[in-house]
């Protein structure tokens, strides 16, 4: 159990019996009566975002969610491939599951598999990646200053908005919270 009052982003609690993770935290004091903690919760499960408030001090289940250290090995149709680190077995993971964080897997990319009682959930993918521009639209000549962008395809099958100096064959670094350009690699 927690404290709703130590309710941070990424903190993973259980509601229902359905593992979710806190992405907004906010503690509100309105003049009359206790503090209320808005939250904006994911369900690890669908994904579906859910607002929810707490009372100020109340407990609030912390979910038993395991982690594992894999590797991203291939993507089979509708199905991502990863292997453990630890004892070698082989998982797979469905693009429905895997949500927004397969536009950025590629080959070789160690990543964290989320389990909830036994049942592979999730995939937490490191804060940034570097990946390889594979189609662009060249940038017109003399027009950087004006500070414009223009959608690339990368190497994971993503696409995402890059500055106009960016040519095919470009590493790129991404942040995959977001899905936005960072810097050249």
């Amino acid at each position: 159990m927690i404290s709703s009052n130590d309710l941070r982003p990424g903190t993973k609690i259980e509601l229902d019996g359905v593992p979710y993770v806190v992405t907004e935290y906010q503690h509100h004091k309105p003049g009359k009566g206790g503090a209320i903690i808005r939250t904006k919760v994911r369900n690890l499960r669908s994904g579906a975002l859910v607002d929810r408030n707490f009372r100020s001090g109340e407990k609030v289940p912390l979910a038993r969610i395991e982690e594992r250290t894999a590797q991203f090995l291939y993507r089979q149709g509708a199905e991502c491939h990863f292997m453990d680190l630890e004892s070698y077995e082989q998982f797979f993971l469905k693009d429905d599951v895997l949500r927004a964080a397969g536009r950025f897997l590629k080959e070789g990319l160690e990543v964290t598999l989320l389990f909830h009682q036994g049942e592979a959930i999730g995939v937490e993918l490191p804060t940034f990646v570097v990946l390889e521009v594979v189609a662009t639209e060249p940038g017109v000549r003399g027009d950087t200053a004006s500070g414009g962008s223009k959608p690339a395809t990368l190497e994971s099958g993503a696409v995402v908005q890059v500055p106009l100096f960016i040519e095919v064959g470009t590493k790129i670094r991404v942040d995959t919270r977001t899905g936005s350009y960072i810097e050249r690699a």
